[in-house]
């Protein structure tokens, strides 16, 4: 409100907003009501980036729905702002400013399709204290990050402006680099450290266990003392709340990092040590970090199912997690602390007298929804097949894990794909929340980019455009295409936003066609962006032949194909003619692109050549699955033509191979991914495209590989 105001209307605002404090800002003037003051609400305040002569009056108002907002425009010119609670205050006056730049009608009245809505962040503590998998460069080049304030204060500004209030922290055993531990002194790991042993790609970092203590094998980058530790994770949780992002921690069962072979402890799953020590662990936590929201855990992989009693699975669960939060909620009465029990080698009927039924607090299941293909189909069927009926029978609410380990160096955006994926989600009250995130990846900074800046840019910065996708169309799936090209248009204004997003959106369609067409449901099976597995090495003509695609797709395998040219669905050849068309529109859009901006930014210059490795990899498909049918199809009929059709198409696939190789390697460096090797694109994986076109040639009628056998009726 500016100083002309008359006192008259200064006493009325009084009196409805109980005494308002007028906070003068940089861009506008805000009048915020006392009752609806706090940190949510400055931090949108200083965010919003309102123009100089704005006024806003905020509010609160509890016939609004929680998180949901309304904003008005008064008589006098001013703008209000009303919610129900501080997070609809605090989006209410981010979109306001959003609105005002982008030119859009402000005027709305909103509240959240999606009330929970996370992030899945695997994170690294140190090389003796690993999450999942930290074999990749991304999980080893963040350890310092996560050490970082400024670090957080960028990541958690930044979801919290994409409308996440959920960070879900995954580490195998956080305790020893978060707590100490009166009677467990000697577990806790001093200081910050990298490895410095040689990488084995084949071996999960979490199964090196004691070795990860040893001298020789870590690094030290950053003196910190557990004081110092504990004070850092409190101001990241506070940072947090003050955003409205609650922060819950993760594990996977047993690990110990740091406390094996100490006081007795052991991986003994019926050693009463080991119970006693994560107990005691646990209460800490909780007393430790009054931010904290929550805590899930893992039946794991690295458990014996076969113990019964009291040190079966569920019941440890129960002894060690369970008993160390009620213990700690019993000094703090009135603590209200949330549980996540994933369903992970482990059923709900096990899980509910054991733990569920005990627990005293807000509990949820949690499930893996898309497996590990978030970029494959917007309606994945694995929930209502396994898991629904138990959920619903049992009146509990599930987490939807989004994992995409699909997708780790180029931009993706398709706003239509994602609002169908989480349209089709369970509705609440089933569905507990979503959170999205990789086992294979640790989305903190950047450290392949050739153009790199100082500091390294976020990852959430660099993928900007996909976070917020997923993130504001959970929480506004009516959004619509003139917001996401007016998004494009402020970041990108040299450029037409409606070609963009057309470009982009094309682009974006080639990855999940892929994973339809090429089936394989877990992170270390397949990586669309190298053809590469770890267990099972390159992806070749004949895993092509072999995995097909999924079931529900509509397309038919190879074989089936082969065998049945006619067979109703979308055959081999016809998933590639789509796939090059889908990369001609790419080229045609990006061309038109390129044309309009002579002396494009940084950012748009690479943002393009991304969705142009896009279209080069779909062509790339294209011909490995016409190459691969033609193989197939000799070695059935022995027809020379098809012979010659295969090795034709995998000459071409292999140019496109290169092609993608090219733009891909101008924009990163080489790097070693978690869970499916090294993107060495124009090394090892162009020797392999090579090698499929030998496969071809020395291909013989009537002769399959042993493993194929099944799919030609051996």
């Amino acid at each position: 409100m500016n100083k002309s105001t008359p006192r008259p209307y200064l006493c009325l605002l009084a009196a409805i907003f109980f005494w308002p404090l007028v906070v003068g800002m940089a861009r506008g003037e805000v009048l915020v009501g006392s009752d609806a003051d706090g940190p949510m609400v400055s931090f949108a305040i200083d965010r919003a980036r309102l123009p100089d002569t704005v006024v806003v009056e905020v509010a609160r108002d509890a016939s609004q729905p929680p998180q949901g907002f309304e904003i008005t425009r008064e008589a006098s010119g001013a703008w209000r702002v009303v919610g129900s609670d501080d997070y609809g205050l605090m989006y209410g006056v981010l979109d306001l400013g959003e609105s005002l730049r982008l030119g859009l009608d402000p005027v709305k009245k909103a509240r959240p399709a999606i009330h929970r809505r996370g992030l899945k962040f695997n994170i690294p503590m140190d090389a003796r204290s690993p999450s999942y998998d930290d074999s990749g460069d991304s999980a080893r080049r963040n350890i310092p990050e996560v050490w970082d304030r400024e670090f957080w204060h960028g990541f958690l500004d930044a979801i919290a402006e994409h409308r996440y209030n959920v960070l879900t922290l995954w580490c195998n055993h956080p305790f020893t680099t978060m707590v100490e531990l009166e009677d467990y002194p000697d577990v806790a790991i001093p200081d910050v450290a990298v490895p410095a042993y040689e990488v084995d790609d084949w071996e999960l970092i979490q199964y090196r266990k004691a070795r990860l203590q040893e001298p020789g094998q870590y690094e030290v980058v950053k003196p910190m003392s557990m004081p110092e530790k504990i004070e850092h994770w409190r101001h990241v949780m506070r940072y947090a709340k003050d955003r409205g992002i609650d922060i819950y921690f993760i594990t996977w069962n047993i690990w110990l990092h740091g406390a094996e072979g100490k006081y007795g402890i052991s991986y003994d799953q019926a050693d009463p040590d080991t119970v006693a020590y994560l107990r005691e662990s646990m209460k800490q936590m909780v007393l430790t970090y009054p931010d904290l929201k929550g805590f899930g855990v893992t039946a794991g992989e690295h458990m014996n199912k076969k113990l019964e009693g009291e040190h079966s699975v569920e019941n440890w669960l129960w002894n060690t997690y369970g008993e160390g939060i009620v213990e700690a909620l019993a000094e703090e009465p009135g603590r209200e602390f949330d549980f996540i029990h994933r369903v992970w080698y482990t059923g709900v009927d096990h899980m509910m007298e054991p733990f569920i039924d005990k627990y005293p607090g807000p509990i949820d299941v949690s499930f893996k929804y898309a497996r590990a293909r978030l970029y494959a189909m917007p309606d994945p069927p694995f929930f209502n097949e396994q898991l629904r009926d138990q959920v619903e029978r049992n009146d509990l609410r599930c987490w939807m894990n989004l994992r995409n380990d699909d997708i780790f160096n180029f931009r993706w955006g398709d706003p239509d794909y994602t609002r169908a994926f989480l349209q089709n989600l369970p509705p609440e009250p089933t569905l507990a929340g979503f959170y999205m995130g990789s086992d294979g990846y640790v989305w903190g900074r950047e450290f392949t980019s050739t153009e790199p800046q100082t500091p390294r840019q976020l990852e959430i910065d660099k993928h900007w455009y996909r976070f917020l996708l997923w993130g504001r169309l959970g929480y506004d799936p009516s959004l619509d295409r003139s917001f996401f090209e007016a998004k494009l248009a402020e970041r990108f204004p040299d450029v037409d936003a409606a070609s963009l997003y057309s470009t982009w959106q094309s682009a974006s369609k080639i990855v999940p066609l892929i994973n339809q067409a090429h089936w394989r449901d877990w992170d270390h099976q397949w990586s669309v962006e190298t053809c590469m597995s770890k267990k099972e090495g390159y992806h070749s003509v004949d895993h092509f032949i072999e995995f097909g695609p999924f079931r529900e797709s509509g397309m038919v395998s190879i074989p089936q194909y082969v065998e049945s040219p006619d067979a109703p669905g979308l055959n081999p050849f016809a998933v590639a003619d789509r796939l090059d068309a889908i990369a001609d529109e790419v080229d045609a859009g990006l061309a038109s692109l390129r044309d309009e901006s002579t002396t494009p930014t940084k950012e748009l210059r690479r943002t393009l050549a991304d969705l142009s490795a896009f279209a080069h990899l779909g062509r790339y498909y294209a011909d490995k699955l016409r190459g691969s049918t033609e193989v197939h199809r000799f070695r059935v009929a022995g027809d020379p033509d098809a012979q010659a059709a295969a090795i034709d198409h995998l000459e071409s696939a292999r140019d496109h191979w290169e092609a993608y190789g090219q733009v891909a390697s101008s924009l990163y460096e080489p790097q070693l991914l978690a869970r499916v090797s090294y993107t060495d694109w124009l090394g090892r994986l162009l020797d392999f495209a090579d090698a499929d076109i030998d496969l071809a040639r020395n291909a013989q009628p009537g002769v399959f590989p042993p493993s194929m056998l099944h799919s030609v009726g051996h």
